[in-house]
């Protein structure tokens, strides 16, 4: 894992910019707490910080091609899953390797292929390259965007972070907001490129953008396809069993303590199944692995049902990490805990973003920060309902006939937060104008039935934008941690392979998730293999939602805050008895303290 950032500039020297690239690299220290270090050139600085998980001695950064006259310079966030087999091709090419770490591969590959050496990478990651033979930089980011990769232009060139607080360490870059970033924010669209910081954007999830002297240049160097799929439903089940033990297995390698998370859902057990069984090949039948849940001291006696979850987690993840074998524990949380301010200010620090998830981030980083009291590396479930048809939005005639982002359906009038209406957003129309471009953007088949399009249609929709700010939410909350969390579902091949397969093998039993629970088979107890979609776990106790309600009664007293958020539909909810207080109604409480977090902590310059 690891934090990674500089620039590069043909209009000053930045041998003489070293308290800048030392100042920038220290923001990220909670995402690389083992190691840090920098590297000045004439056009180009950059910095690392490193969370150690492969060849703890040898990995590092910035690493460069070799240790007296460097002429390639990398630093390098995320793993490499493939690096075994790259190194060993590598080495009948000519190249000599000093240690055993998969940085080390990404260097040796550029040096081979150049900018084309992100087609040659399988993993998540993001990097950067400086080229001193040619003055060129390099930013180059995983195939899903797994791993976070920002950039702004400086005078003379541009500059690159894994998160936006490293940028505005550079004297060039400020944090500023405009009315287009508080629609990027705010309508919950989630488009890829640009961020809620004016001049900031983000480096495409399957992309590379290159600075030389002829200026900058990005294009994309993978997307789904619309491709042919001819095999059977047996051989798809096998195939997509093969495909995920094979991210699984590629996925647990690691030389610190590594672990699964196991909410007690299809995804997660399936999962940690198969990392139970790769490591009981490599280590023996007795070998054990950590699994966790989490759970609040109430939940069992206060739980209720709301729009997105139907049940308890916990004596699921209970039942399947006995029936798996895995040494399971639950982290149990105080709701009221929840509402310790310093915990929200780290949460919205981690994020560098106004838009959250209120307790369920909060409790989230908690969760990182136990599991990081014994383990470096967590594996974990996301991705599946993207991959195979998991969201309620596949199946509900209304959202597949809705001409909009089905995800709207459940955010946009209940739970996002109301704008003060004289900033005149027109979000309305922007989210139409996005809609249209998200959907000329799908691949398709020709012949494609209309319900094979409208399927099709929506996986790509939940895949390139929805997955983008789950992916962000536990990048930056776990990394605040000091936590790698890998996600074996993003394998780019068992996602393109999904996409491929058409709707109705992907729906064979009439539910959700078809394919992956017929190849889970025999992997999860049956109560968890026929369990409906659950998501997130939410508190419910009366004190935290009465604790939500003060403190959005401060964050309103603050005059940006209410130039901001409509305080009109805003103030009644602040009213209503705390157990009565709705998930909608409470999210967008929750969305008005993150917003007084975020303006107190970045105090951004607001140009609208």
């Amino acid at each position: 894992m690891c934090g990674i950032t500089g620039w590069a500039s043909f209009h000053q020297d930045a041998r003489t910019q070293a308290p800048v690239i030392e100042a920038m690299t220290t923001t990220l220290a909670p995402r690389g707490p083992d190691a840090g270090g920098v590297w000045l050139g004439e056009r180009a600085a950059i910095g690392h910080r490193r969370l150690a998980v492969i060849d703890l001695a040898g990995g590092a950064q910035p690493m460069t091609d070799r240790p007296d006259t460097p002429t390639v310079v990398l630093s390098y966030s995320g793993e490499v899953y493939n690096h075994h087999e790259l190194r060993a091709e590598l080495r009948s090419r000519g190249h000599e390797f000093r240690t055993r770490s998969d940085t080390e591969v990404v260097v040796r590959a550029y040096a081979e292929w150049g900018e084309a050496v992100a087609d040659h990478l399988d993993g998540m990651f993001a990097f950067a390259v400086w080229d001193e033979r040619v003055q060129r930089l390099l930013l180059v980011r995983d195939r899903l965007g797994v791993k976070p990769l920002f950039w702004a232009a400086v005078d003379g060139g541009v500059a690159f972070a894994s998160e936006p607080k490293a940028l505005f360490a550079h004297p060039g870059i400020r944090p500023r907001v405009d009315a287009d970033g508080l629609r990027e924010a705010y309508s919950l669209l989630f488009n890829t490129g640009p961020t809620v910081w004016s001049g900031v954007r983000e480096v495409e999830p399957g992309g590379l953008l290159v600075l030389d002297r002829d200026g900058v240049r990005e294009r994309r160097y993978w997307r789904l396809e619309a491709g042919a799929h001819e095999d059977d439903r047996d051989t798809t089940v096998d195939r997509i069993g093969a495909l995920l033990g094979t991210a699984a297995r590629s996925q647990s390698e690691a030389d610190v303590p590594l672990c699964s998370l196991l909410s007690g859902g299809l995804d997660s057990t399936v999962l940690t199944a198969l990392l139970v069984g790769e490591l009981r090949l490599r280590e023996g039948p007795d070998a054990r692995l950590r699994s966790y849940a989490v759970d609040y001291s109430d939940q069992a006696e206060r739980f209720t049902g709301d729009i997105l979850r139907n049940g308890h987690d916990t004596p699921y993840a209970t039942e399947a990490g006995a029936f798996i074998g895995t040494d399971h524990g639950t982290v149990v949380l105080d709701p009221l805990a929840l509402l310790d301010p310093e915990h929200r200010r780290a949460v919205v620090a981690a994020r560098d973003s106004p838009i959250g998830v209120g307790d369920m981030d909060t409790s989230l980083y908690l969760l990182f920060g136990e599991i990081r009291r014994h383990s470096t590396v967590a594996l974990s479930g996301e991705a599946a309902d993207e991959v195979f048809g998991g969201y309620p939005w596949f199946h509900d005639p209304r959202a597949l006939a809705a001409d909009t982002f089905p995800w709207l359906l459940v955010t946009m009038d209940e739970a996002a937060m109301p704008l003060n209406p004289e900033l005149d957003l027109r979000i309305a129309e922007f989210r139409d104008d996005t809609y249209r471009t998200a959907l000329a953007a799908v691949p398709h088949r020709d012949g494609e039935s209309a319900t094979e399009h409208r399927q099709r249609e929506m996986q790509h929709l939940s895949l390139t934008r929805w997955l983008r700010q789950l992916l962000h939410r536990k990048d930056r909350l776990s990394m605040a941690q000091g936590l790698e969390v890998r996600v074996p579902y993003c394998d780019h091949r068992l996602v393109q392979y999904a996409f491929d397969t058409p709707w109705t093998l992907k729906s064979f039993d009439g539910r959700e998730k078809s394919l992956l629970r017929a190849a889970g088979a025999g992997l999860a107890p049956h109560s968890v293999l026929h369990r409906p979609k659950n998501h997130y776990p939410a508190t419910h106790h009366p004190g935290y939602n009465r604790g939500l309600q003060d403190m959005a009664r401060e964050a309103l007293s603050a005059e940006q805050v209410r130039a901001l958020a409509d305080e009109t539909r805003l103030k009644p909810l602040l009213d209503i008895e705390p157990e009565r207080l709705e998930w909608g109604h409470r999210l967008r409480l929750e969305r008005v303290v993150d917003l007084a977090l975020w303006l107190d902590h970045h105090r951004p310059e607001l140009a609208l």
